[in-house]
């Protein structure tokens, strides 16, 4: 079976028809395995200059409504900078052949700890789902072989919970987000506490980035269970709910059903999976007459077509790899 003959609908037309560049260009090389070009030739579309026109001199993007009572402003910044790269990464190709993303990276590597680690964003709390987004994004811009990245892997390693997934640390020993913030001193984890999916998916997304780390024996350990929460409630209460696997966003953010499935399926996952296949039949159910989605898209620039070119992917990867 094709992954086309998956589907429901072609998805391909409302794609390659959009008039977004973009959407076009990636369709056409995901999708289609043709020759689009070159990915530098969206560099320079008007949303891209309007991102780095608003670029700092050291690399970073200031954050607008910064509270100071709950993190530094830098802190602010890391995640602002965080949020631009995935936008400038997923929908655009960037990587550090151009200057902006080379500043942006070392603005990135500049907050990493000696452990390995992002902190900031919590305060001083460890925060592994940050820290592995961060990294997912520097290794698909290129940075897959700087030593950086690699003592970010291992440092991701080393907080595994002792079933083999990540959780939150904090959440592990019962610490609210909001007192952790405030609180000086950084909480190590109780790693006999069971894994949380969501910080698990953030976690396997980058290890699934990397062509080596997607190989470890470990990430396909912490697929299995994610894999096996797929629909299911998480054991923490951020984002708890069964509902948040299907409420998505692109570039992704939290851990959703669409976000998990694109790790699973770049780890060497399968659609005979019966957890996975559960999935797929659920975004199968989505499907529209005219090829894309009806699913409930968490942020304003989380487009229609953005997502249904995901889903397409994951599509394309599960059933023709």
């Amino acid at each position: 079976m094709s992954w086309l003959e998956a589907l429901r609908f072609d998805p391909l037309p409302p794609l390659l028809e959009s008039g977004n560049e973009s959407i076009m260009f990636f369709a056409k090389r995901d999708l289609l395995g043709q020759d689009a070009g070159p990915v530098e030739q969206l560099w320079g579309s008007d949303a891209v200059v309007r991102l780095l026109r608003k670029q700092q001199g050291d690399g970073c993007w200031k954050y607008r409504g910064a509270k100071p009572g709950l993190r530094s402003q830098e802190d602010y910044e890391q995640l602002e900078t965080y949020r631009i790269v995935g936008e400038l990464v997923e929908r655009y190709g960037f990587t550090r052949k151009h200057p902006s993303m080379s500043r942006a990276a070392e603005f990135l590597f500049s907050r990493q700890t000696p452990e390995g680690d992002w902190r900031g964003i919590y305060g001083r709390q460890y925060t592994p789902n940050y820290s592995a987004g961060i990294l997912e994004l520097l290794v698909k811009a290129g940075y897959e072989r700087d030593p950086r990245a690699k003592r970010a892997f291992e440092w991701l390693l080393s907080m595994r919970q002792n079933d083999g997934g990540w959780a939150g640390p904090i959440r592990t020993v019962g610490v609210g987000l909001t007192a952790a913030v405030m609180q000086a001193p950084t909480i190590e984890p109780d790693k006999t506490k069971p894994f949380s999916h969501l910080a698990t998916g953030v976690v396997l997304r980058a290890f699934a980035a990397h062509p080596k780390w997607r190989k470890a024996k470990e990430a396909r350990v912490a697929g299995e269970l994610l894999a096996s929460q797929l629909l299911k409630r998480d054991r923490y209460p951020d984002r708890a709910d069964v509902s948040y696997w299907t409420k998505f966003t692109f570039p992704f953010w939290f851990t959703d059903l669409l976000s998990a499935l694109d790790s699973l399926s770049l780890l060497g996952f399968t659609a005979q999976h019966p957890q996975i296949r559960k999935g797929l039949d659920w975004l199968v159910s989505r499907q529209q007459a005219n090829g894309l989605w009806d699913v409930e898209r968490l942020k304003h620039s989380s487009d229609s077509l953005s997502i249904a070119l995901a889903i397409c992917r994951v599509f394309r990867r599960f059933f023709e790899s």
